[in-house]
């Protein structure tokens, strides 16, 4: 895979990679982890389907939906009171493996909403990356079926989406919000995507990924996630996911409701 699509997993959990190779050895019918390797040499469109479980994508709109009532109701008027005193006009935000683009445009929607009450000169910067290319493009488009959207409230649904057959598609104000592009978490040559030309981020959501990496690979990725977040700026994790250790003093959990933190001063 890393020859041939330039997708490196050695990083990642082995009793995980596992389990994705032995859904594609079961569904080829191969009889071991051999046998499947002969039945890639001679099937080579079989390895896109290896790198689809293996970069598996499970996401909806307002995951984990009190995190973003969190954001919605308690960071976002403090960020934008922080930014007033400081005479700061801009906001950063990063989401770090973005998948097909459902939390991105969440968050694009929740500030969205909040700028049309305020009045701003705020400039909000979105930028949401992958390692999944399919997905980024998927992302791009805007486009998901119902199982994506069913935990939208019907108000934010009847005005930031359309429907289209059976697809929804996002509004393309808030599509336009987003700058989407290909960058992996262990990139040795970049601290932060190099579309953002630099960090500075007031909020970094990066939910759901460090589970599939060891611990090793874990601390090099939240110490690029600290050193990318500006004095004060909020760090999102998933539900099963805590700062690792050498880390756990440089963030503090904001509350006991949600994997929220915030990088110690």
């Amino acid at each position: 895979m890393k020859e041939q699509r330039g997708f490196d997993f050695t990083e990642y959990r082995t009793s995980m990679l596992e389990r994705r190779v032995q859904k594609r050895v079961y569904s080829t019918n191969c009889r071991n982890f051999d046998n499947y390797l002969e039945y890639l040499d001679h099937h080579p469109g079989e390895l896109d389907n290896l790198i689809d479980v293996f970069t598996i994508n499970v996401s909806r709109f307002y995951r984990n939906s009190l995190s973003f009532e969190y954001i919605s109701k308690i960071i976002i008027p403090e960020l934008f009171l922080a930014k007033a005193k400081e005479n700061d006009n801009n906001l950063r935000i990063w989401s770090a493996g973005c998948s097909f683009g459902e939390e991105p445009y969440s968050m694009a929607i929740i500030f969205n909403e909040f700028l049309r009450k305020e009045e701003t000169s705020i400039k909000l910067n979105i930028f949401a990356t992958d390692i999944d290319k399919k997905a980024l493009k998927r992302a791009s488009e805007g486009c998901y079926g119902f199982n994506s959207i069913e935990k939208i409230k019907f108000g934010i649904f009847k005005k930031f989406f359309t429907k289209e057959g059976e697809q929804f598609k996002i509004d393309p104000e808030i599509k336009k919000m987003v700058q989407f592009s290909f960058y992996d978490l262990l990139d040795e040559k970049h601290i932060v995507p190099p579309e953002s030309i630099f960090g500075s981020f007031d909020i970094i959501l990066c939910r759901n990924v460090l589970i599939y990496f060891n611990l090793d690979y874990q601390k090099i990725i939240f110490n690029k996630l600290y050193r990318s977040l500006n004095k004060n700026g909020y760090l999102i994790l998933g539900e099963a996911e805590v700062p690792v250790e050498g880390f756990k003093h440089k963030f503090r959990r904001e509350n006991k409701c949600c994997k929220i933190y915030r990088k110690s001063s």
